[in-house]
């Protein structure tokens, strides 16, 4: 298909991330956290009327860029992440995990990813976490983000990411989280896409809900 697939590779690093699609606004996103710095920079991936992915473990923030543009053509998610790894030597430490602007949603955990390592594929959503404290993790997030049905997307990612914290998260610790969502119809055409970062602190999720919290109010005036 004529793609160019780089495989140059971040740091081995635990990680856990939600990716979702609101059936309601067809709203997509991504929220994670981890231990490496700068996460919002190479694991999440998202395009409006196309979809949400998130790539994590070994990162290789070009399986994202490639993974939107085969999802552009009309791929299912199963069929994209068989293409992005199937000349991947490193394979066995990716974590790959993609929602499609039809629901369509599929998943990835390579065999030598850090333990605990796996994914859980909800209802409009996929929780994936490696190097975490236990499975419970991922079945916090996946939970809250199921109970919060018909809010906000946005809102419900980060108080997923939080249920996914207050669960022990990475076994390493927090030092970097990211929300990005991409609305069918932007809230406003200087911010269509919601980006928000914590590239380098203590409480990575904590800080990023208080950037939310100013966010959602600013929103408001400009309205």
């Amino acid at each position: 298909m004529g793609l160019k697939l780089n495989y140059f590779s971040g740091d081995l690093g635990g990680t856990f991330s939600i990716i979702a699609r609101c059936p309601e606004t067809l709203a997509l996103g991504v929220s994670v956290s981890s231990a490496s710095i700068a996460v919002g920079s190479a694991v999440p991936h998202v395009e409006p009327d196309v979809g949400a992915i998130a790539v994590q473990g070994y990162t290789n923030f070009f399986h994202g860029v490639n993974g939107l543009r085969l999802l552009r053509s009309g791929l299912p998610p199963e069929t994209v992440i068989s293409i992005l790894l199937e000349c991947d030597q490193l394979r066995e430490k990716r974590q790959i995990s993609i929602v499609d602007s039809l629901g369509r949603k599929a998943a990835f955990t390579g065999g030598e990813t850090l333990e605990w390592r796996g994914h859980i594929i909800g209802r409009d959503c996929v929780a994936a976490g490696n190097a975490l404290i236990s499975k419970e993790v991922l079945e916090a997030m996946v939970d809250e983000f199921e109970k919060s049905e018909g809010e906000w997307l946005a809102e419900r990612l980060i108080r997923a990411l939080e249920a996914g914290q207050e669960a022990g998260g990475d076994r390493r610790g927090h030092r970097s989280a990211a929300l990005l969502v991409a609305e069918r119809e932007p809230i406003h055409e200087s911010r269509p896409i919601i980006n928000l970062r914590v590239d380098l602190d203590r409480e990575p999720i904590r800080k990023l809900r208080k950037i939310f919290e100013a966010y959602k109010r600013w929103l408001r005036l400009i309205r």
